[in-house]
């Protein structure tokens, strides 16, 4: 909590920090919730999103950033990437609190407008506080080599710092609707691992925001960005090599609209 309240006030002015988020609750950084069950919360009677049984969770992500869009022939956007940070709250899992920080955290978010999410990645990049665990962005497809695919990378914050394989590159396996507002609040999403070792697989839940207006004119309306939150969950087999500290729940990432992952 120390860390990242002082890296808070060293990016932006002490009133500014305080009044896009409360960062009191931190302190909640580096704890082993393997035999935490209750942090992966999928809807039920659906086939999308299913929790695994043979792995195991390590940490959890909150997440914040933006979605990108821009706007195709038919007159609708469709998404081409997302930048966000994921901050560690493993030691809230499982707390009274802990359902209740994507909406605190969004609620602050939206309504803060003095740096972007990548001028705050940088700052915080700079100070790498214990509590980053990690940013997520788009890369080239590793398979195919066009389009892109959705990468979580660990290896330059947090207790991952240069590890060359802590990061995950995915394919989208699942995506449901957001049982929230799926009008305002993008997918929720099962990732698979195309490449790295951090995870075998990684769950979207929680979403709030992201989504896109319903329409736009091809050739005039701008690309256009929309903030979003979320909760990253990371599972790893049992046994794994990384299994020690490797499990990670990241509420505020994926978007699989169209069969895609943002």
């Amino acid at each position: 909590m120390v860390a990242i309240s002082h890296a808070m006030h060293t990016i932006w002015p002490a009133a500014a920090a305080s009044s896009w988020f409360s960062w009191s609750w931190l302190h909640a950084a580096n704890c082993d919730i393997t035999n935490q069950t209750s942090s992966l919360v999928v809807p039920p009677s659906q086939t999308q999103l299913v929790a695994p049984t043979n792995e195991s969770l390590s940490s959890v992500g909150l997440a914040f950033g933006i979605q990108n869009y821009t706007c195709t022939q038919s007159n609708n956007f469709t998404n081409v990437g997302a930048v966000a940070e994921l901050i560690d709250v493993s030691c809230l899992a499982g707390s009274s609190v802990f359902r209740q920080l994507p909406d605190q955290l969004y609620d602050s978010w939206v309504n803060f407008n003095q740096s972007s999410v990548q001028e705050i990645i940088d700052h915080l990049h700079v100070l790498n506080p214990p509590e980053i665990l990690a940013q997520h962005y788009f890369v080239s497809n590793p398979t195919t080599g066009q389009g892109l695919s959705p990468k979580w990378d660990f290896t330059s914050s947090g207790k991952f710092s240069g590890n060359k394989d802590a990061f995950f590159v995915g394919r989208g396996q699942g995506s449901l609707p957001a049982p929230t507002d799926p009008k305002k609040d993008i997918n929720w999403l099962e990732v698979a691992n195309v490449q790295g070792s951090i995870a075998n697989t990684v769950f979207r839940t929680d979403t709030r925001g992201g989504q896109p207006p319903s329409s736009c004119e091809f050739g005039k309306t701008q690309d256009t960005s929309v903030r979003y939150v979320s909760f990253y969950c990371k599972q790893l087999q049992f046994f794994s090599p990384f299994a020690s500290a490797n499990k990670l729940i990241d509420f505020s990432w994926i978007d699989f609209s169209g069969g895609s992952i943002h």
